[in-house]
C-alpha cells in the first residue's frame, strides 16, 4: 500500500512499513521497520524537524505509480514496488535503491533475488540489516569520521561503523553529486562504497533510518547538515592558543614548573593538561593528594598565569574503587551478556560506566563537580572515549540503551553530554571538552576531538592530514591530532626531531594547536603501590626539548599561530554560525576545479590560507596543486602563482608550504617567519 499521510509518503508491505517525510531545507529522511512502529527509535543525531512547506503529488516513476515528494531542492519518490528514488531539483538522480529481483516489478529483472532493504532477524531480537544503493563509479565521497589511512575519495571503501582508540565513526559524508548523506543508526556495522553498488549494514537494529539533503555547493550541504543536527559551539578564545600535554606529568609541582618555564621564556601558553593516573584509582574521579596536593592552588596559580587546566577523566571503574559496589547495584555499570565485567586490563580489571543511562552520568558527574569544578578545573580530557574496550568485543555489552550492537557507536556522544549538561547547569557558557571519539551531533556539545594513540612515524602523520579533512566533512570541525604522535619518538633522536618539527608546523594550522606524547625512554614510576604514582612518565615533551635547531623553528609558528589567531576566532565564528570548518579540503571552496577534489596532501584553513604539510623524511622541496579560481601568494618567496597549476615549493627544515589567496583581507605578511 502506497498512501500520503500527513506530509509524509508511507508505504507498507508484508509487514515491513517505510516512511519517507521532509526534515529541514532540501532534506529528506527515510525510515522504515519490519514488524513493527516507525518512531519507537530515538531520533539520534537528529534535531527536531520544523514544518517545512512541501509538495506531494501522485506520479509514474519509471513505468510504475509513485508518489514524489519536494521539499525544494530535493525530491524523493516512492514507487508503489516500495523502491526508494531521491533526486536533486532537476530531476538527477543522486540515489536510488538498488534491487535485482525479479518478483519486484519495475526493477532490474533478475535471479539474483537481491532486495533493497534486508532484515534478517537476530536471535534474540532486533534484525541484522542490509540496505544497498546503486551506485555512480566516478562519484567522489567525503567524511564519514576518522579511519587511520591515506584514502582521500573514499569511493571504493569499506570502513567498518565502529568505535575504537584512534578511529571515530561519524557516518556523515558528502558527495561530489551535490548531495550529503547521514546513516542515523549508532549500531555496529559496515559500508562498503563499491562502484557496482553502496552497501550500508547495520549488525542488530530495530529501524532504517537516514537522512539526505541536497545542495549546489559542499559549504551549503555542510550548513544544512548543522542546521539538522546542532552547529558547532562557540570555541572559547583560550583554545585558539598553545596546548602544551605530554603522557604525563606526575605531580603538582612538575606541572606548574612547566608553565612557569614557558612564561620564563616569554613564549605562548593557553593550556595545559594533566594527563591520567593522576587519581588514587580509576572510578574516583579525584586528585591523589599526595602528588596533587593543592588542585585549587594549582588552577589559580595557572589561571593568574593565563593559562586554563584541563584533567583527563576517564570512564573506567575499578572494582577495588569506593564507588563500584553502590554503581553496580545502581546498574551505572556497562553490562557484559557472557564471562566477567572486566572489559579493560590498565592497571587493574576494569569496568565502564554506562554512559547512555541519564542516572549515571548524573552519579560521575556529581563526582567530577565536587573534585575538579569546585577548584576551578572547568575544562576535561575525556579519555578512552568509544569505550576502549580491549578486546572490542560489542556484541558482549548491554547499555541502557540497548544492546551493543545496537548502540555502542552512541557512547561517545553520551560521554561528552554528561560534561556539557553539567557545566550548562552550572552556567557555564564557553565549553570544550578534548574527548577521543565522537557520533554525529557531538559537534554541539563542545567537542574537540584528537586522532587517539598514534604512532611516531611520517606514515602516520600523513594519515592524519587526511583523517581531519575527513572529519570536517563529517561535520566535526574542532578537530587536533597528538603534535610528534603518541606512540614513541625519542626527543634526542635527530629522526623524530625532524618528525617533531613537520609535525608542528602542521599542527599550527590545525583547528586545535596542541603538543602531546608518551616520549622515549619512559621514567619510572614514583610509587608501586595503587595511587597516583604508579604510572611511569614519558621523557620530555617541551618545545624546549628537541634540540638547539628544532627550538627557534617550533617558537617561530607559535609565534606565527599568534599573530593568526584573529583570523582563526572570526572562522570559529563562521563555524558556529554557518557550520563551515575551518579545516577543510580544497574542493569546499572550489568545487568547480575537478582537479582540487582529487588532492588530499594540501588543505584550506579559512578561506585565506593554503597548507600543503611537509609528510616525508628528508624532503627538500614539495610539489602543491594550487586550486582554480584563486591567485596565491607564496607565503616563504613572496611569489604569485595562477590557480588551476602545480607549484614546486623548497622545504628546508624551518619551511613548509603556505599560501594566501590573493585579495584576502587577511595580510599574508602575517604568516611569514620571524
Amino acid at each position: 500500500m502506497l498512501k500520503q499521510s500527513g506530509n509524509a509518503i508511507v508505504w507498507s508491505y508484508d509487514g515491513e512499513t517505510l516512511r519517507a517525510e521532509p526534515w529541514g531545507d532540501a532534506s529528506v529522511r527515510v525510515r522504515a521497520v519490519k514488524m513493527g512502529k516507525i518512531g519507537q527509535a530515538p531520533d539520534w543525531a537528529l534535531l527536531p524537524s520544523e514544518n517545512t512547506e512541501i509538495d506531494i503529488t501522485e506520479t509514474e516513476y519509471e513505468g510504475l505509480k509513485a508518489l514524489c515528494l519536494k521539499n525544494g531542492k530535493i525530491s524523493v519518490i516512492v514507487q508503489e514496488n516500495g523502491r526508494v528514488t531521491i533526486l536533486d531539483r532537476n530531476g538527477k538522480k543522486l540515489l536510488q535503491e538498488f534491487v535485482r529481483d525479479r518478483t519486484v516489478r519495475g526493477t532490474d529483472f533478475s535471479a539474483l533475488m537481491i532486495s533493497a532493504r534486508e532484515f534478517m532477524p537476530n536471535p534474540g531480537g532486533g534484525y541484522a540489516l542490509k540496505v544497498r544503493f546503486e551506485s555512480d563509479p566516478e562519484e567522489k565521497i567525503y567524511g564519514m569520521g576518522q579511519y587511520q589511512q591515506e584514502t582521500f575519495n573514499l569511493k571504493g571503501a569499506v570502513l567498518e561503523l565502529a568505535q575504537r582508540n584512534a578511529q571515530v565513526s561519524v557516518p556523515f559524508y558528502v558527495s561530489s553529486l551535490g548531495y550529503g548523506f547521514l546513516w542515523n543508526n549508532p549500531a555496529i556495522g559496515e559500508v562498503t562504497f563499491g562502484t557496482n553498488k553502496t552497501q550500508w549494514t547495520a549488525c542488530s537494529t530495530e529501524q532504517m533510518d537516514y537522512w539526505v539533503t541536497a545542495g549546489d555547493t559542499p559549504e551549503e550541504i555542510m550548513a544544512q547538515y548543522a542546521r539538522t543536527t546542532g552547529f558547532p559551539s562557540e570555541m572559547p578564545d583560550f583554545a585558539t592558543g598553545f596546548w602544551q600535554c605530554k603522557c604525563r606529568y606526575q605531580t603538582q609541582e612538575e606541572l606548574l614548573s612547566v608553565a612557569r618555564e614557558y612564561k620564563r621564556r616569554g613564549l605562548p601558553l593557553s593550556v595545559i593538561i594533566i594527563d591520567f593516573f593522576h587519581w588514587s584509582n580509576q572510578g574516583v574521579w579525584d586528585f591523589d593528594k599526595t602528588y596533587w596536593p593543592d588542585p585549587k592552588g594549582m588552577a589559580d596559580e595557572l589561571r593568574a598565569m593565563g593559562v586554563k587546566l584541563f584533567v583527563s577523566v576517564w570512564p573506567t571503574v575499578d572494582p577495588r574503587s569506593p564507588y563500584y559496589g553502590e554503581m553496580i547495584e545502581k546498574g551505572y555499570i556497562v553490562h557484559t551478556d557472557r564471562g566477567g565485567r572486566t572489559m579493560l586490563e590498565c592497571g587493574g580489571y576494569e569496568t565502564f560506566m554506562d554512559t547512555t543511562n541519564p542516572d549515571a552520568r548524573a552519579y560521575v558527574w556529581d563526582k567530577l563537580k565536587k573534585s575538579y569544578y569546585d577548584c576551578g578545573i572547568k575544562n576535561y580530557w575525556l579519555d578512552a572515549a568509544e569505550p576502549e574496550s580491549i578486546p572490542y568485543h560489542f556484541d558482549n555489552f548491554r547499555y541502557a540503551a540497548g544492546p551493543g550492537l545496537q548502540v555502542a557507536n552512541i557512547y561517545p556522544f553520551m560521554y561528552g553530554t554528561m560534561v556539557y549538561d553539567g557545566l550548562r547547569a552550572e552556567g557555564e557558557t564557553e565549553i570544550i571538552n578534548l574527548e577521543r571519539c565522537a557520533w554525529a551531533g557531538s559537534q554541539r556539545i563542545g567537542t574537540l576531538v584528537w586522532s587517539g594513540d598514534i604512532v611516531s612515524d611520517f606514515k602516520t602523520m600523513r594519515r592524519q592530514v587526511i583523517a581531519g579533512q575527513h572529519m570536517a566533512m563529517a561535520g566535526i570541525p574542532w578537530w587536533t591530532t597528538d603534535i610528534g604522535g603518541f606512540v614513541g619518538g625519542d626527543p634526542n633522536d635527530p629522526a623524530f626531531r625532524e618528525l617533531l618539527v613537520r609535525w608542528f608546523q602542521y599542527g599550527a594550522f590545525c583547528p586545535v594547536f596542541r603538543l602531546h606524547g608518551n616520549r622515549t625512554p619512559e621514567g619510572e614510576p614514583m610509587s608501586e603501590e595503587l595511587g597516583g604514582g604508579m604510572a611511569p612518565s614519558g621523557a620530555a615533551n617541551e618545545v624546549w626539548s628537541f634540540g638547539e635547531e628544532a627550538y627557534p623553528i617550533l617558537v617561530q609558528y607559535m609565534q606565527l599561530r599568534e599573530r593568526i589567531r584573529p583570523y582563526i576566532k572570526a572562522q570559529m565564528e563562521r563555524c558556529h554560525k554557518e557550520g563551515t570548518p575551518v579545516m577543510r579540503p580544497l574542493f569546499f571552496d572550489y568545487h568547480e576545479d575537478e582537479e582540487a577534489w582529487k588532492h588530499g596532501d594540501a588543505y584550506l584553513f579559512g578561506p585565506d590560507i593554503l597548507v600543503s604539510p611537509v609528510t616525508e623524511a628528508g624532503c627538500t622541496s614539495k610539489a602543491v596543486y594550487l586550486p582554480k579560481g584563486a591567485d596565491w601568494r607564496e607565503v616563504e618567496t613572496g611569489k604569485v602563482y595562477a590557480g588551476g597549476q602545480t607549484v614546486n615549493c623548497e622545504t628546508p627544515l624551518c619551511v613548509m608550504p603556505v599560501f594566501v589567496r590573493e585579495g584576502a583581507e587577511l595580510d599574508w605578511t602575517l604568516l611569514k617567519r620571524r
